[in-house]
């Protein structure tokens, strides 16, 4: 089934509760939105089912409380991490940016509980994969820097989705992206190349320090990163892997790395 249900379909989300002792523990970073009246914590379907159905694993939402997060609690209980894409951008007061367009979505709670999460996760060797925003908040959250509106540069290609299409289209194949020879993510698909969807504004600007590339697109756009650590698995994707992964196999080979590096955290 479809980790993004169709008309009338369910994620198959039941787990056997007597096996849970030997099933890994995902955490799922959620949003923090401001309802009528209440705030709410979530998170895309299409996240929870990639966790539940590309890893066999259980998806644990983690709640944006910014500072009152326990984030040493979580890494207690989390085999990995997963930072998911959301519709909300990171501050650009983080990386020193300027002052973001009127009527950018904007979300301060969760940027104070992902990008302090990302540093002790790194330093508690806890996996982290970061999708769309994700990628972001880690390039941030270690030192770099964003560009805002990717579509506003001159030599970049068009990176963001159609709003007018549908579903299908948007997350469809769009560019290719060149995999840095003897990449982990290059060993991770066996590959050269692969083609990736693109719905995106922002993107990266300058690279943290601690980061490496892992993949670009043909402006040479940074569509993929990981830490320059061999010991410790943080991998990150501009593009969306959790559509329909266990129809693309190249988005499953990511999710099975990611469930391979969680596997031997979970041991040790």
């Amino acid at each position: 089934m479809a980790c993004e249900p169709q008309a009338g379909e369910k994620c198959k989300l039941g787990f056997n509760i007597m096996r849970c002792d030997k099933t890994l523990t995902i955490g799922i970073a959620a949003d923090y939105v401001q309802g009528d009246p209440h705030a709410v914590h979530q998170t895309g379907h299409k996240y929870v089912c990639a966790v539940s159905e590309a890893m066999d694993a259980v998806p644990l939402l983690l709640p944006a409380l910014g500072m009152h997060a326990p984030i040493d609690g979580w890494l207690k209980l989390l085999d990995g991490i997963l930072l998911p894409g959301a519709y909300s951008n990171v501050e650009p007061h983080h990386y020193e940016g300027d002052a973001s367009e009127s009527g950018t979505l904007r979300d301060p709670m969760r940027d104070g509980t992902t990008l302090t999460l990302i540093k002790r996760a790194i330093e508690c060797d806890v996996p982290v994969l970061g999708i769309c925003r994700g990628f972001q908040e880690i390039n941030v959250a270690l030192g770099g820097s964003l560009h805002q509106r990717v579509a506003e540069l001159p030599d970049k290609q068009q990176h963001s989705e159609d709003k007018a299409a549908t579903l299908d289209e948007q997350y469809g194949p769009v560019h290719p992206v060149h995999l840095t020879k003897g990449g982990l993510l290059a060993e991770c698909l066996n590959a050269e190349t692969t083609m990736v969807n693109s719905l995106h504004e922002q993107g990266i600007d300058r690279l943290a320090d601690p980061l490496k590339v892992e993949a670009v697109a043909s402006d040479g756009l940074i569509e993929a990163f990981s830490l320059d650590d061999n010991t410790r698995f943080v991998l990150a994707v501009q593009w969306h892997p959790e559509w329909k992964v266990t129809q693309t196999p190249s988005y499953q080979a990511l999710f099975t790395r990611f469930k391979q590096a969680c596997t031997k955290r979970k041991k040790t």
